[in-house]
């Protein structure tokens, strides 16, 4: 994927939080009921006005209504951005909004400020600034962006209790999570079931941070309701348990729950249940973030290889890519140190192999295409940034710069370490490859042989160009343009390439390099290991330590 400041560079992976409402004290607008609430979120459109970008589901009857409709929405640090919750008593069919509907209040506050204090109360406003008596709304935040995948659940319920005079009762299923300040937050509400004492529900989806914050010992409580018109729902039972108690349930075939009324447990000693609730199916969805691999111990090593050929100029020439000038780096070493500096932060032990291609090698002076700038073939490596800088001003004066421009012999050398790691069969080392060059290669059949090859590999191809040459022809290495190819038609099995021409960057903050260079690296490495069905090594008590995705 090539990137560049004057096209728009990618940013990191975009953070999602997630915003769940109540509210409390609402005004009562019904003659004869109470309100029927519901929430609209209203985000400013790109010429300022309020636009309305989400609603809850309606609350009937309630004048404390807690909503189970969450808004998801991406956070970017370095924006303020505006949200305006407006509360209304709603009378459209089906819960959806029109011109009847009545304004009990409205809040305006920015996504940071939600995010800062993760709960905020305010009051609810009515036009004018007046407060809405003492109705307040509440909002909770929750970063997903680790979020450890999604889970699909089914639900039904035998024999329950029936509430109703003339009819069965109406149940749905409400689940709840425990708060780490010891209270309880709802994260599903199922449909009701009419005149059914054996309903079967809906199977749905939720994200393991909802359902239990990625925690599988988090308490989790089920709640079953009679369902009444006017919102005084009649309660059946309850029961608790927890997602790690759910799987091991659900694999024994033994998943149910009693459901008990502690009123009737009280008064009777034969009381058993008012039912039994009973998890009909169970789906575990993993999603590993790139934070979860590297926590989990996954090591990233970076090598960096330079150019070495005669278009660069000779060294001795201040015209020259590689002139050494003690008051102004070149170049090369300006990218280098620039994102090497970046790439530093991925490499655990911060030692770099450091690699040159392109030129003739004492003592023989034969032309290597995958030399160490060190001079050392047993032990490659360089301390740091630092190290490699050195190593390439002391390589300088012993080279002759020649030729041609191949690049595969590199990929291909880093690509062979990549495979033996993947015979370990865990997530333990990801390799990043990053050439400087200052043209288009010149075996561009061997080198796309060579990217396609290292695309099924824990592997990540990033290419700075130097200086000013046409580098148009190494847009096909990246996947903008579909799919790269290997000269024999066979498909990457994944993008894996980056290429950056350096004169974009040379004048932008350090921030805004990593933007563009490193911005595709999370996202490939948990690519790679997801189609490899491998977990991070080691996730503590996070939801995630068992198995592969897709695997309870």
């Amino acid at each position: 994927m090539s990137a560049g400041v004057g096209r728009g560079a990618a940013g990191p992976a975009v953070a999602k939080v997630e915003l769940r409402l109540s509210c409390r004290h609402l005004l009562d607008r019904d003659p004869l009921t109470k309100s029927d609430p519901s929430v609209a979120l209203l985000q400013p459109s790109a010429q300022g006005r309020w636009t309305q970008v989400g609603r809850t589901e309606v609350v009937r009857s309630s004048l404390n209504p807690v909503f189970s409709k969450v808004f998801t929405i991406d956070y970017c640090f370095e924006e303020v951005q505006r949200l305006r919750f407006e509360v209304y008593d709603t009378h459209g069919p089906s819960g959806l909004a029109c011109d009847e509907d009545d304004f009990l209040g409205g809040m305006e506050c920015t996504l940071g400020q939600i995010v800062a204090q993760k709960k905020v109360t305010r009051p609810l406003l009515l036009k004018l600034g007046r407060k809405a008596g003492k109705s307040t709304i509440t909002v909770i935040a929750e970063d997903i962006s680790r979020n450890n995948g999604y889970v699909e659940l089914s639900f039904q319920a035998s024999n329950l209790d029936d509430k109703d005079l003339f009819s069965k009762s109406d149940p749905f299923l409400e689940l709840f999570r425990a708060n780490q300040d010891g209270s309880e937050q709802l994260v599903y509400r199922t449909e009701v079931v009419k005149n059914n004492l054996s309903p079967v529900w809906e199977p749905f989806k939720l994200s393991l941070s909802s359902l239990c914050s990625c925690e599988e010992t988090r308490p989790l409580k089920g709640l079953v309701w009679d369902h009444d018109a006017r919102g005084k729902h009649d309660f059946i039972g309850a029961f608790s348990t927890t997602f790690k108690e759910m799987q091991e349930a659900f694999a024994q075939g033994q998943a149910q729950w009693d459901c008990v009324n502690p009123k009737y447990q009280q008064k009777k000693r034969s009381y058993k249940n008012s039912g039994v609730v009973v998890l009909t199916d169970l789906k575990l969805h993993r999603v590993h973030s790139f934070l979860d691999y590297i926590m989990g111990g996954c090591q990233i090593h970076c090598t960096v290889a330079i150019d070495f050929t005669a278009s660069n100029g000779d060294p001795r020439n201040s015209c020259s890519l590689h002139h050494i000038n003690p008051y102004q780096p070149n170049e090369y070493l300006r990218a280098l140190v620039a994102v090497g500096e970046v790439c530093q932060d991925y490499d655990s032990d911060k030692r770099f192999s450091a690699l040159g291609f392109g030129a003739r090698i004492p003592p023989n002076y034969e032309v290597s295409h995958d030399f160490a700038i060190n001079f050392n073939p047993q032990d490659d490596e360089c301390e740091g940034i630092q190290g490699v800088v050195e190593a390439y001003q002391s390589c300088l004066p012993r080279v002759q710069l020649y030729g041609p421009t191949n690049v595969a012999p590199i990929i291909s050398k880093v690509a062979r370490m990549a495979a033996a790691e993947e015979l370990t069969g865990e997530a333990s080392k990801y390799y990043i490859l990053l050439i400087l060059t200052d043209g288009v290669v010149t075996d561009m059949a061997d080198t796309r042989e060579a990217i396609v090859r290292a695309s099924h590999l824990p592997m990540s191809i990033i290419i700075v160009g130097v200086g000013n040459a046409d580098f148009t022809d190494m847009q096909v290495l990246d996947g903008d343009d579909g799919v790269l190819r290997s000269p024999r038609g066979e498909p990457a099995l994944r993008d894996i390439v980056q290429f950056v021409p350096f004169r974009e960057l040379k004048n932008a903050s350090p921030v805004a390099l990593a933007k563009c260079v490193l911005a595709e690296v999370p996202r490939q490495v948990v690519e790679y290991y997801s189609h490899k069905e491998l977990p991070p090594r080691s996730l503590g008590t996070k939801v995630g330590e068992a198995g592969p995705s897709g695997a309870p």
